[in-house]
């Protein structure tokens, strides 16, 4: 039997084509090419067209067919992962009223603040784990407020999953999981949450039906099938938001258990069993995808808003005719520190754990006469492992102590520079494996369709690729210069 996993990302969509007994990837598939495109009206606004999604999500999947050695008709069920927090508004037709306000925009930052104000910071700490920040449910309260005609007409407001799901079978549900990352979910009360629901004045028939994330949530469209020279009828049997799927994906599912990932926004995830937040909600707690009632698993995340997508920006000014690998050979030319140069890598949205401020990219101490384009693609980097030790140093001040992290050899832990960097500033070895989000949903859909008896029987095949341990280079002192130069730019803004 065949496994496929989508996933929804901000630059591209991914399908995976999984053979469920070997565990292996059999084939795969991305589309397009380039980035797709975000839109920012205003500063700090960022929106993505639902309807692309649907589109390059049908692209990939037929991409992947072509030229592949298998049979689209051994494919028996469908998972997906999708990027965190983004809001999707359909009508009683399930027509998109809009487009979605994705994880990156910044403009429900005040509207977050007054409801975790009104509501009560201990209360919302203590039921959400989270302040109601800059998540869906505020987003969606700037709708009702900027947007009353679309909001009259909302019949059930999705996560870009939820969505896609939507578009495969017709059927929209949705999880503790992901109402929990959407901020409308009370871990307390193991409900909707009352609180936020009130204060922001929303239609309970607003959210969809809650499955488990490991069940059925709709069963493969007859005319989509046709479309996608696909089985009518295969479930879709697992959804996920990215980086607890891509914890799943790395079989990070127990207590004390940490991922990380360095894609257009990096992350570390760590899996906690306690109800616990940090006070000023600068790092989230949601359930993880294997969270119940009787048996808490939750996902305690750091996000830094502007990783990969950083790198991008620096190769479309510094590197346009040269490839990543050609950017991360220059920048081995140039001595770790890169000669004094200094990034602070926050130019994409709010920062959460920078008490959902924004701050913008800075370089520093750039000399004219000294630095060269290879001490920028070094910098970059550099400053980017510099963020990831300060979320963690937020993490371990919560009681998130890991001795190894696990990564898919991915996005920006395809640079051996970058890698040993966050090694080597953090402290904590990193294990690889070669996994991406697309073949973890496939894997999850294999769970949530009971090929697998377990957990444990999913990954009998993973194994470690690469460990690479801290001690090549002591980025103490500058992670201090770094840190200062942070702690100045916080307090002038």
């Amino acid at each position: 039997m065949l496994l496929l996993g989508i996933d929804v990302g901000t630059s591209s969509i991914k399908v995976s084509v999984v053979d469920a007994m070997l565990q292996t990837c059999v084939a795969s598939a991305q589309y397009p090419d380039t980035e797709s495109p975000i839109t920012s009206l205003q500063p700090g606004w960022a929106e993505q067209s639902p309807e692309m999604w649907w589109e390059h999500v049908q692209k990939a999947i037929l991409l992947v067919q072509k030229n592949s050695k298998f049979n689209p008709g051994d494919i028996g069920a469908i998972g997906i992962a999708y990027q965190m927090h983004g809001l999707v508004l359909v009508d009683k037709d399930q027509n998109v009223l809009r487009d979605s306000i994705i994880w990156c925009d910044s403009r429900a930052v005040e509207i977050g603040d007054k409801a975790f104000d009104a509501i009560g910071h201990e209360k919302c700490l203590s039921h959400l784990l989270n302040s109601p920040g800059n998540f869906t449910a505020s987003k969606l309260a700037w709708v009702k407020a900027n947007e009353p005609g679309i909001y009259n007409k909302i019949d059930k407001i999705m996560l870009p999953g939820d969505f896609i799901a939507m578009k495969l079978t017709g059927s929209i549900t949705t999880s503790v999981s992901a109402l929990s990352e959407g901020i409308f979910f009370d871990f307390l009360c193991n409900k909707l949450s009352t609180d936020v629901m009130e204060y922001y004045g929303f239609d309970d028939n607003f959210i969809p039906d809650i499955h488990p994330v490991f069940s059925e949530h709709g069963k493969l469209q007859k005319s989509i099938a046709k479309t996608l020279n696909l089985k009518e009828g295969i479930p879709v049997a697992y959804k996920a938001g990215d980086q607890p799927n891509n914890a799943l994906s790395l079989n990070v599912l127990q207590p004390g258990e940490v991922a990380a990932t360095a894609g257009t926004s990096g992350v570390i995830y760590g899996v906690s069993d306690t109800l616990a937040y940090d006070k000023e909600s600068r790092v989230n707690t949601f359930a993880h995808v294997n969270y119940t009632e009787q048996e808490k698993r939750l996902g305690v995340l750091l996000c830094i808003n502007g990783t990969g997508s950083l790198n991008r920006w620096t190769k479309s000014l510094f590197g346009t005719q040269t490839s990543y690998q050609q950017m991360n050979d220059e920048a081995k030319q140039i001595k770790p520190g890169s000669d004094g140069l200094r990034v602070l890598p926050f130019g994409n949205g709010a920062e959460r754990m920078l008490n959902n401020k924004q701050i913008g990219v800075h370089f520093h101490n750039i000399d004219l006469n000294l630095h060269t384009r290879a001490h920028i693609f070094r910098a970059v980097q550099e400053g980017i492992a510099f963020s990831f030790r300060y979320g963690l140093d937020i993490m371990r001040s919560n009681g998130m102590n890991p001795t190894i992290i696990r990564a898919g050899k991915a996005n920006l832990f395809l640079s051996g520079l970058f890698t040993q960097a966050f090694v080597d500033v953090t402290g904590v070895p990193v294990e690889l494996y070669n996994n991406d989000g697309s073949v973890g949903a496939a894997i999850g859909a294999g769970m949530g369709c009971g090929i697998y008896a377990s957990a444990a029987e999913a990954f009998t095949k993973a194994k470690v690729i690469q460990l690479i341990e801290p001690g090549k280079q002591n980025y103490e002192p500058m992670y201090q210069e770094w840190k200062t130069l942070l702690q100045k730019q916080l307090n002038t803004n």
